[in-house]
């Protein structure tokens, strides 16, 4: 079977690919965060972007999530204005779609692009917009690209039920979902049960950062007191995996992560710049796949981890041996564990990504 081969690089860049974990204020391109800087007066590190693009790269290397978070003060400066965030989500949109990306959900914080005087609606419907051309632009270059989504509150701040309710308002309008993001130390996904509640009492979507610089904690809570559908990161259910016999054993919290198919939005370039693995070879996304987890492979930030969905690919496919069959099965994963409605995953799997496996496979 030609699935079962390893692809080349040029291969990987043709594949489709589907997103579920993306910054939009964590993508930005370098020379977009110079002229927009410019624009407001605004002081960079460098007026360089191929510095600049290094400076983020290395003050992301710290091995502190802390540390990495820091770095998006600078991104954040630059998108207060309605034409900014315009900018920054059409260009998004333009660079997954020359990636190969053909479904993805981009997740920010409007609270923080309100510093200028915008209104959280305002800011969404911004962003919107920017997708919208984007992919109308990505159309004319050729690509097929979706991008909807997914608003997030941030921990250390009182957005939560608020932001929760621009969910809802903004359904079928552009918004699929809603997360909890920021520092999990001292922030337990628990705090925010008003607005999880509020959510899945209007049958709305919703993840949760759980389970990257914090453990087992964060991610039980998630679970089992917030009910959230998907994991944000989760790379350290790993913790509950007994790797010291000859066969790994599942704890309770790790059984129950894989027997109800709960996706893990892993992201191994970002993990490793935050500590979750020393390299790409221990990162546990090997181990994780071959128990059949719900596994998908996500970007995080691409400016700040300087990577693209093409680049997890192959890291993936040198450290893990994996084949055009694993990034197909981690895909559909993704388009499975998508919050668009069923009918339209089913379409993009059908349509989209099986057709183009099969092809590009056999070449």
């Amino acid at each position: 079977m030609t699935l079962k081969k390893k692809p080349t690089p040029e291969q990987v860049r043709r594949l489709p690919k589907a997103l579920l974990h993306d910054h939009l204020d964590g993508g930005l391109r370098p020379q977009t965060i110079i002229d927009l800087a410019a624009e407001i007066g605004y002081e960079l590190p460098t007026t360089n972007a191929d510095e600049l693009a290094d400076w983020f790269e290395e003050s992301c290397n710290s091995g502190s999530l802390e540390k990495y978070l820091v770095t998006f003060d600078h991104t954040i400066a630059v998108m207060q204005s309605r034409e900014s965030i315009i900018r920054v989500a059409r260009e998004c949109a333009i660079d997954l779609a020359r990636d190969g990306v053909v479904y993805a959900e981009v997740r920010g914080a409007p609270e923080l692009f309100t510093r200028g005087g915008l209104t959280l609606d305002e800011v969404i419907e911004a962003t919107t917009s920017g997708f919208e051309l984007g992919m109308a632009e990505a159309k004319a270059e050729g690509f097929s690209i979706r991008v909807v989504q997914l608003l997030c509150a941030l921990r250390q701040n009182d957005f939560a039920n608020e932001v929760a309710h621009k969910v809802v308002k903004y359904r079928d309008k552009g918004v699929v979902g809603f997360d909890i993001a920021g520092p999990e130390d001292g922030f337990p996904p628990s705090d925010y049960l008003e607005a999880f509640t509020y959510l899945r009492e209007e049958n709305a979507h919703f993840t949760i950062h759980a389970g990257e610089a914090f453990g087992l904690p964060s991610i039980w809570q998630a679970i089992q007191l917030c009910g959230t559908e998907r994991l944000g990161h989760g790379v350290r259910i790993v913790d509950d995996i007994d790797l010291s016999g000859a066969t790994p054993k599942l704890g309770l919290l790790s059984s129950y992560v894989r027997d109800r198919r709960i996706p893990l939005e892993l992201c191994p370039t970002s993990n490793l710049q935050t500590g979750a693995a020393k390299d790409i070879h221990s990162h546990p996304i090997g181990l994780l796949e071959k128990l059949r987890f719900r596994v998908t492979l996500n970007t995080d930030n691409r400016l700040m981890s300087r990577t693209s969905m093409s680049h997890e690919m192959n890291q993936v496919v040198d450290a893990f041996d994996w084949t055009f069959e694993d990034l197909q099965r981690v895909t559909i994963n993704a388009l499975k564990s998508a919050f668009i409605p069923f009918e339209e995953r089913l379409a993009i799997i059908e349509e989209l990504v099986k057709p183009a496996y099969a092809k590009i496979s056999a070449e």
